[in-house]
């Protein structure tokens, strides 16, 4: 189930370099960021979702579902005549891609025993890299030669050559008795918990005092829905949530463990390309080729601990081991990033990435096993959306550490930073001599005292490793 793989993970980056042409053809330059927002928010719902109902009703048809939704919401968002049409297409772009990522891991879980799975998600990790690094690549290309338009209508053809191939898997009946009724006020409350919450973070990673009440009250808003939540799928019939699954000392460490990993990596991919440009002065086009050892690195770390869980039988030392390496790597980096050359820096953060990619098909598999064949796509759920949050708060807690730093700095540079982030490294040309000198030097350390965040996280992802029960296949 590779091309759905490929298809959740481009759909969520092909749009990135696609963003200024559409702000100048719908006109929505300060509401831009909910082309990404929306998708995230649907995606995220959309993992249990179907995880209940690939439980229920087997997973192939669920499917061929996310197939045909995916393919809608990326057909709305190619004709939309406006930027709200736009937005409601990313939601049910989002929904589709959500529900792909998360069939796809439960039916190799169906599919492939324990011990061999390592093999298989190794290949999807790869696959995952590989596709998240092409699509910002295949946006660009597609946005400055056809429009934008065609980066939605490029992604049918995957769509439609995927369905063939989702026909020929196997189906599989459910676990369920009669009387099913799917749990609507749980989505409802899990929507109501995720939005803002999603909201908030974005928020915070603004990096912008003024923004900070309206942040606080969205996570209000957010803890009020999910007590409501965990209070009515404590009692639902047919609960949307396994929440004794998810209180399983297994399921929620490994989860944990993934968020740290997931988060620490979608957070230095977001804020490196910055750092580059900024701090060290690089061309886009070297920016580029300097950020491919991270993204195949994380490939080369999940084949290497997918090729020897198989062989071994045994998962979690080997995140242990690969988080504790990129732990040290990043507070390295930390340490002696201004002496490091470009291409040596490029070096160490692709080890860091493939101490990452280690734990990616280690998580995966041991939470299957825990939640077992009748709860595989619960289990497969509960992945997604600790790795969606987990990149969601490691983004903004990172994002806070860089404006922190440069607030205690000189607040007047932390406003520049506001802006570098807003309109991107060509600001650094209007700016005189001595402005551009002092805000590199202040972003120099901000961007350590990140990296050693990053640090942090994965050291805690490491620590969560040896405290997994689970620890053979």
């Amino acid at each position: 189930m590779a091309p759905a793989i490929i298809l959740s993970a481009i759909d969520q980056t092909i749009v990135a370099t696609a963003l200024p042409a559409i702000a100048a053809d719908l006109g929505a330059v300060e509401s831009l960021s909910w082309v990404v927002v929306a998708y995230l928010i649907a995606a995220t719902v959309a993992a249990p979702v179907f995880g209940r109902l690939g439980d229920v009703f087997g997973r192939q048809p669920l499917l061929l579902a996310a197939l045909a939704v995916n393919a809608a919401g990326s057909t709305l968002c190619a004709v939309a005549p406006s930027f709200g049409v736009l937005v409601v297409g990313r939601l049910v772009h989002g929904f589709g891609g959500g529900g792909l990522a998360t069939m796809a891991m439960a039916l190799i879980g169906e599919a492939v025993p324990p011990r061999e799975r390592g093999r298989f998600q190794a290949y999807i990790v790869a696959a995952f890299t590989t596709a998240s690094c092409l699509g910002p690549i295949a946006g660009g290309w597609l946005t400055q030669h056809l429009g934008w338009r065609s980066v939605f209508w490029a992604l049918l053809p995957v769509m439609a050559a995927t369905v063939p191939l989702a026909r020929r898997i196997p189906r599989r009946p459910g676990h369920h008795g009669g009387g099913f009724r799917f749990d609507w006020p749980g989505v409802l409350l899990f929507a109501a918990f995720v939005a803002p919450g999603l909201l908030a973070l974005g928020q915070v990673q603004k990096a912008n005092w003024g923004a900070l009440p309206f942040a606080l009250l969205l996570l209000a808003g957010a803890a009020v829905a999910l007590a409501a939540l965990l209070r009515w799928e404590g009692k639902a019939p047919d609960a949307l949530l396994h929440l004794p699954l998810l209180a399983d000392a297994t399921v929620w460490r490994a989860n944990t463990l993934t968020a740290c990993a997931h988060g620490a990596l979608v957070a230095l991919l977001t804020f490196l390309p910055v750092y580059l440009q900024s701090v060290r002065g690089l061309p886009p086009t070297e920016v580029g080729a300097l950020l491919l050892p991270l993204s195949a690195g994380g490939a080369a770390g999940g084949l290497s601990a997918g090729w020897l869980m198989t062989r071994t039988g045994i998962g979690m030392p080997f995140a242990f081991g690969g988080l504790g390496v990129a732990a040290a790597v990043l507070g390295l980096i930390a340490a002696l990033a201004p002496v490091l050359g470009d291409w040596g820096l490029a070096a160490l953060f692709g080890l860091a990435s493939a101490g990452i990619g280690c734990s990616y098909p280690v998580t995966q598999i041991t939470v299957q096993m825990a939640g077992g064949n009748h709860r595989l796509g619960a289990a497969a759920a509960s992945v997604q959306f600790f790795r969606t949050f987990g990149a969601a708060i490691a983004t903004a807690l990172l994002g806070t550490l860089l404006f922190g730093t440069l607030a205690l700095t000189d607040g007047a540079l932390a406003a520049l930073f506001t802006r570098l982030v807003r309109e991107g490294p060509g600001l650094l040309e209007t700016l005189d001599p001595g402005a551009r000198t002092a805000l590199r030097e202040a972003l120099g350390w901000g961007f350590r005292a990140a990296f050693l965040g990053a640090a942090a996280l994965l050291a805690l992802g490491s620590y969560l490793a040896v405290r997994v029960p689970l620890q053979r296949l």
